[in-house]
């Protein structure tokens, strides 16, 4: 558990997780005195900005499935409600809340669509959902041995189970009867080996790529240490998709 909080607060402070949640909060719109929720919430990485934007007069709706999660959420924010739930089933009333976020949860859960139909069960009539999830189809590590680069990618595609979620948005919400108001896709891109290491699992799952049969071992470590000692680019594109009920 401490090392899955600690992998979240570290995507969260990088320059371009900074950048995507500041963005998708502005694409949110939430206004002083509303009822805001995150699902999904984790040890709360994004309770404290949506406190400061609902301000005295609002409030604020945390909702995550794992005790743990929930227990770090609710130690780091007594300002917020924070609730064990299931995307799948959140603990919200009919037509109670003014806006939902949800921040690459999505690429996990079971049903997606299912997720989104109680988003929209628990908005009012206008409320916001405010998506942010990737798409994994479009991840790349450049490198001059461009075969085992997209092997690595592929299998870190396999690693998740919705992993094209990010195109997926729009035909989902629009399918469950929301109304897209904006899409917007990001460039995440990393410059420097040990965050694009930590945050894209580069010497974790290709060593499991390895084990897997997907890489050649010789191959994989030498591919592994020209990006430690060469100038790193990787990356790939996340979606921001708002949509109202």
């Amino acid at each position: 558990m401490t090392d899955q909080i600690a992998y979240m607060d570290v995507a969260a402070a990088t320059t371009a997780g900074m950048s995507y949640k500041r963005r998708l909060l502005e694409l949110l719109g939430i206004t002083s005195g509303q009822t805001a929720v995150d699902i999904g919430c984790g040890p709360g990485t994004d309770l404290g900005a949506l406190l400061e934007a609902v301000g005295a007069d609002g409030r604020v709706i945390g909702v995550d499935r794992d005790p743990g999660m929930v227990g770090e959420a609710q130690r780091r924010h007594p300002g917020a409600d924070v609730r064990r739930g299931d995307l799948h089933e959140l603990p919200l009333a009919d037509s109670s809340v003014d806006a939902i976020k949800v921040d690459r949860v999505l690429q996990h859960v079971d049903d997606p669509q299912a997720a989104m139909a109680e988003a929209r069960r628990a908005l009012r009539p206008g409320g916001r959902f405010a998506m942010a999830e990737p798409d994994w189809d479009t991840l790349a590590v450049a490198d001059q041995d461009v075969e085992t680069s997209r092997a690595f990618a592929r299998f870190n595609g396999r690693q998740v189970r919705n992993s094209t979620i990010g195109r997926e948005l729009v035909r989902l919400c629009t399918t469950t009867g929301f109304h897209i108001r904006s899409v917007e896709p990001v460039s995440i891109l990393f410059r420097d080996f040990p965050t694009a290491d930590r945050i894209l699992g580069l010497s974790r799952n290709s060593a499991r790529a390895v084990e897997n049969g997907d890489l050649a071992p010789a191959a994989a470590q030498t591919w592994l240490n020209r990006l430690e000692a060469n100038p790193l680019i990787a990356g790939f594109t996340f979606y921001l998709v708002v949509a109202e009920a």
